[in-house]
C-alpha cells in the first residue's frame, strides 16, 4: 500500500487507518481509494485485528472527491467497494470514524459508512454537492434518511448546508462529541473496549443491528437466529462464562 495516501498502524487489536493527503484536505483520489480498500482487506484477513478506526491527517477527516483528479479523468471508485474503496462495502469487523475538521461530500459519506462516529466539537458535516450542480452519489442520499430524521436528511441534501457535530449528535448521527484534537484518542478508546469482547459475538451483533433495519417483525427472530445461534454454541461462549466465574479476562479464540 502506498504510504503517501493511506497509513496504517496496529495496536491492541485495533487497526488505525489514516487518510494521508493533508495538503488536499484528504480529498479522495484513486490512490487513496486503493489504499483504503487495501487497509480494509488487512482488517478482514488478519485474525489479530478486531476493530478499525478511520481518521484523516492534518486536522481534517475528508473533504470529498479530489475534483482536480476528477477533471483529469481519475475516479476514486472501486468496483464492489464504492467511493474511496468503502462506501459500498460491508466489512465483517466494526469501523469507527474519528472526525476532526470537515467531513464533507464523499467525506461525510465515508463517515456514515462506518459503524460508529466520534467527532470533535468543532467538526462539520455536510453533503454540499448541490452547490456544484452535483448530487451525493456515494450513498448519502439513501443512507442519511436511515440514520437521521428524513426531513433533516432532505434539508442537508437540498441546501448543501453544513451541520455541526453537536447537532449531528442530537439527531443520533454520531456517537460521541469530544474536545477538538481528541477524536482519534476517544475513538481508539472505544475500539479497545470493543476489541476486548468476544469477536464472534461482536461480529454477529453488528450484523444483526445493521441488517435488521430491513427485516419485518415476523422474520426478525428467524433471521437473527442465523447469526447468533452459532455464537451460543461456540468455544468462546464457554470461555466467556468460565472467565466470568473464575474472575479473569477471557482468552478468545474466535471459534
Amino acid at each position: 500500500m502506498s504510504e503517501s495516501e493511506v497509513v496504517t498502524a496496529i495496536d491492541n487489536g485495533v487497526l488505525t487507518i489514516t487518510l494521508n493527503r493533508p495538503e488536499a484536505r484528504n480529498a479522495a483520489n484513486r490512490g487513496l481509494a486503493d489504499g483504503l480498500a487495501a487497509a480494509i482487506d488487512e482488517l478482514e484477513s488478519n485474525a489479530e485485528l478486531r476493530v478499525a478506526v478511520l481518521t484523516g491527517a492534518g486536522g481534517t477527516f475528508c473533504s470529498g472527491m479530489d475534483l482536480k483528479a476528477f477533471v483529469s479523468g481519475e475516479i476514486p471508485y472501486i468496483e464492489g467497494r464504492g467511493f474511496a474503496g468503502l462506501t459500498e462495502y460491508r466489512a465483517n469487523k466494526p469501523i469507527i470514524a474519528a472526525v476532526e475538521g470537515y467531513a464533507l461530500a464523499g467525506g461525510m459519506e465515508l463517515a456514515i459508512s462506518c459503524d460508529m462516529i466520534v467527532a470533535a466539537n468543532d467538526s462539520r458535516f455536510g453533503i454540499p454537492e448541490v452547490k456544484r450542480g452535483l448530487a451525493a452519489g456515494a450513498g448519502g442520499l439513501y443512507k442519511l434518511p436511515k440514520q437521521m430524521p428524513p426531513r433533516v436528511a432532505m434539508e442537508l441534501a437540498l441546501t448543501g448546508d453544513f451541520m455541526s457535530a453537536e447537532r449531528a449528535y442530537e439527531l443520533g448521527l454520531i456517537n460521541q462529541v469530544v474536545e477538538s484534537g481528541s477524536a482519534l484518542t476517544a475513538a481508539k478508546e472505544m475500539a479497545v473496549r470493543i476489541a476486548a469482547n468476544g469477536p464472534l459475538a461482536v461480529a454477529a451483533s453488528m450484523m444483526v443491528v445493521t441488517q435488521s433495519q430491513d427485516w419485518t417483525v415476523d422474520e426478525s427472530k428467524e433471521k437473527q437466529a442465523s447469526f447468533i445461534d452459532p455464537v451460543f454454541s461456540s468455544e468462546d461462549a464457554i470461555e466467556g462464562a468460565m472467565a466470568f466465574a473464575e474472575k479473569r479476562a477471557p482468552n478468545w479464540k474466535g471459534k
